[in-house]
């Protein structure tokens, strides 16, 4: 045997090893950058599972949607609740197997295909130093004129279909008359958050649709407390983010070991500074001290996807009907 197909036979033999040992994971582009959750996630999982674990990174959703069961990965992560329905019925997802016992999310969470792996709350943050009163409920909010707002477009981001789906919930067929009413309070609708995020915090508006959860990172990375959510009385809408298991899985073992991590101490006590949001099964004691800090909503408002699935459509009409009016 010559050096050269000895070298050749060993690499390939490295290769397959490393490829034997790998679970890839499809998540969102904030989660496997550096500034996100997947560096430290990655670690922790290797260090337990002795392999290798590979983030392959974009839109997750409409991926699974084009690719199918072509789709080269183990497991995905960051779906969010408004699009489990959607990746349910694809028919791409297999048993998760885990007991979902240690959950400690404000919901009753019985799925045998998906497990959340953080939440937050839709809320409108504010700055303490600008906005002196904020609203203490929805209905303040509609009466007062005092107010400008930035949100985002329903059709394009998760948090404004969180917001067409909560005023849907609490105003039914009179919501027409609410989107009217924010739409002259209304600065502009962004496509996503993060525009809207920033011109937040650039001051041209006195609040923005985000979540409960973002005024921990003023003050965990900024040491500024200044930013606060407007809790209101009327209940704020749930939403997760959640992982499962592809039943294409090449490695359907350490698939299910990724959904054992996710539900263990050592994943749930990184998420919340990681991710900026609450940890999905962690009890309120053992959370990082600027989140027990945050005021919590007396009411969680949560639509399973079947009801949020009947109602988008006409929700969608009212909005798009209070909006052009």
């Amino acid at each position: 045997m010559t050096r050269f197909h000895f070298a050749a036979v060993a690499a390939l033999a490295m290769t397959g090893t490393a490829q034997a040992d790998t679970l890839t994971v499809l998540a969102p582009d904030y989660f496997g950058s550096s500034w996100g959750p997947g560096p430290s996630i990655k670690q922790g999982f290797e260090e337990r599972c002795d392999c290798t674990l590979e983030f392959r990174t974009g839109d997750v959703l409409p991926r699974l949607m084009l690719e199918g069961e072509r789709l080269q990965a183990d497991a995905v992560i960051g779906l969010g609740t408004d699009e489990l329905l959607r990746a349910r019925q694809s028919g791409l997802f297999a048993a998760h197997g885990q007991d979902l016992a240690p959950l400690t999310v404000p919901v009753d969470w019985q799925d045998d295909r998906f497990i959340p792996f953080n939440w937050s709350y839709a809320a409108f943050v504010y700055d303490r130093t600008q906005l002196e009163n904020p609203p203490a409920s929805f209905a303040e909010l509609i009466e007062r004129d005092d107010i400008s707002l930035i949100w985002q477009d329903p059709r394009s981001s998760g948090a404004g279909l969180a917001l067409m789906l909560w005023v849907d919930h609490l105003y039914g067929d009179d919501a027409r008359g609410i989107w009217q009413n924010l739409a002259e309070k209304t600065v502009t609708v962004t496509a996503g958050w993060s525009e809207a995020y920033g011109m937040f915090t650039d001051g041209e508006a006195d609040m923005v649709l985000s979540y409960t959860t973002s005024p921990a990172y003023h003050i965990a990375a900024e040491e500024d407390d200044s930013k606060a959510a407007a809790i209101f009385d009327e209940g704020h809408y749930f939403i997760a983010e959640a992982a499962g298991i592809l039943a294409g899985a090449a490695r359907p073992e350490l698939a299910q070991d990724f959904m054992a991590y996710i539900l263990s101490q050592d994943f749930q006590s990184m998420i919340a500074t990681a991710n900026w949001s609450y940890p999905s099964a962690l009890p309120h004691a053992d959370w990082p001290q600027v989140f027990r800090d945050l005021p919590l909503p007396e009411r969680a408002i949560f639509l399973t996807e079947d009801m949020a699935d009947d109602r988008r459509t006409p929700a969608l009409a009212h909005w798009l009907d209070g909006m052009t009016r």
